[in-house]
């Protein structure tokens, strides 16, 4: 692993066949912060992103595990910095407003700044777009109040977030992973808005509507039960017990006391099973919720202690 001595700010750019764009960003990012060091991390492009990448004054990095999430986790070890601004290697991101990204995050004291996409006409995919609010209102519902555009792919870190990010996921959903540990940790973060271009003619977007959406809607899910566990496993709970209530009336009881006799022995069984599955799973949410909050403690001293 490539550890790097620590400077003042970090440009940090995953990147996949980007050569058609790669030496304009890293250009654009030299010119707008001339005292940073701008790293590409490379995901075994089959073009010209590495040569581009040197060619414009950046190190360059090889991430062989394919997908987002496992190049920020590569980055995020490796590179040590007080500040890290985060890109997409796709020219589609402002490079003119690191600077100021910078100086609201410090100004403000916060471990996170959020670039909402304020995109021209046909830069941003309507499908895209979509999927975002929806994905955004999810967590936003499930983990409270966070940012308008969580899919983003600009963002400004402290050196303590980075380092006590856990950094689970391996393709796009890790975006959604950011904003949600720093909505669990009750982190200061912020948002801005800047310009989004297209994509210039040559450029591909890696990112699937549906593919990686579903990928995204299935990471809140698991991050919604690690996160919450009580309130998820009891509302799972709470449904089987209602079902099991519901078939014992219907299938049981109502017979009964109709008949005086239980004329359906199986829903006698599947109700009861209902109904100790449904205590079984309250009782798991509980224990997984000390647990959680154990490990809510420890990132928060984790952190504190940066």
């Amino acid at each position: 692993m490539n550890k790097e001595i620590g400077c003042g700010v970090a440009i940090i750019i995953p990147c996949y066949n980007e050569g058609e764009t790669i030496h304009k960003v890293v250009s654009g990012f030299k010119e707008a912060l001339p005292d940073a060091i701008v790293y590409v991390y490379d995901n075994c492009s089959t073009d010209n992103t590495q040569e581009q990448a040197k060619n414009a004054g950046a190190i360059v990095r090889i991430e062989k595990r394919q997908g987002k999430g496992n190049v920020i986790r590569t980055m995020f070890a490796d590179v040590n910095a007080d500040y890290y601004v985060l890109v997409d290697g796709d020219l589609t991101y402002d490079p003119k407003v690191a600077p100021e990204m910078i100086k609201h995050l410090i100004d403000n004291n916060l471990d996170m700044l959020n670039i909402s996409r304020d995109g021209v006409a046909g830069a941003y995919r309507r499908g895209h777009k979509i999927g975002n609010f929806l994905l955004t209102k999810t967590v936003e519902v499930i983990f409270g109040s966070g940012l308008s555009d969580m899919l983003s792919g600009y963002r400004v870190f402290t050196n303590r977030f980075v380092k006590t990010f856990p950094a689970k996921s391996n393709g796009f959903e890790v975006e959604t992973e950011l904003t949600v540990h720093s909505l669990e940790m009750k982190l200061p973060i912020g948002e801005l808005s800047a310009k989004y271009d297209d994509r210039p003619d040559g450029s591909v977007s890696k990112l699937s509507t549906y593919r990686d959406g579903v990928k995204i809607l299935l990471m809140i899910t698991r991050l919604f039960f690690l996160v919450k566990p009580l309130i998820s496993f009891s509302i799972l709970s709470g449904v089987l017990a209602i079902s099991a209530i519901i078939i014992g009336w219907v299938q049981v009881v109502s017979p009964l006391l109709e008949y005086g006799v239980i004329t359906k022995y199986p829903s006698v069984i599947l109700s009861s099973s209902l109904m100790v599955l449904s205590i079984l799973l309250f009782i798991s949410g509980v224990i997984i919720n000390a647990i959680s909050n154990t490990r809510k403690d420890y990132f928060r001293l984790l952190y504190l202690s940066k």
